[in-house]
């Protein structure tokens, strides 16, 4: 991925050394090192889980197709495996009521402004002071 050779290691060690000091560019490269290291174990876990992800669905739909041909398939692989996955499926909305007609909108945005005025009314504010 990047080409870095012995001398551009070199000029980032010398580099280093003279920015942070003898005593912190051990700790430095010590918690770059972690850091690398985090970042190698979640791609490996991502890699790992869209491969179960391809597999899984593969397997799902060769049971489709079994399944449609008419022979029985092997085991029963659900669409998604993963807990929780019930709860990012949209729920569907009961639609609103439509309104009667144009008058009828205006009674309520009418009534609807009027309770509130009302309500601001009754609002104390503190005196200034």
């Amino acid at each position: 991925m990047f080409e870095i050779g012995f001398w551009e290691l070199a000029l980032l060690f010398g580099l280093g050394l003279v920015v942070l000091g003898p005593e912190k560019l051990p700790k430095v490269a010590d918690q770059l090192g972690r850091y690398a290291g985090q970042a190698r174990r979640m791609a490996r876990t991502f890699t790992d889980q869209i491969r179960d992800e391809i597999a899984a669905e593969e397997r799902r739909a060769t049971s489709s197709t079994t399944a449609s041909t008419g022979t029985t398939a092997e085991q029963d692989v659900p669409a998604f495996s993963r807990p929780g996955v019930d709860d990012l499926i949209p729920k569907t909305a009961e639609p609103a009521p439509a309104p009667a007609s144009t008058e009828a909108l205006a009674v309520e945005s009418l009534a609807a402004g009027s309770a509130a005025a009302e309500s601001l009314d009754q609002v104390q504010l503190p005196p200034h002071g």
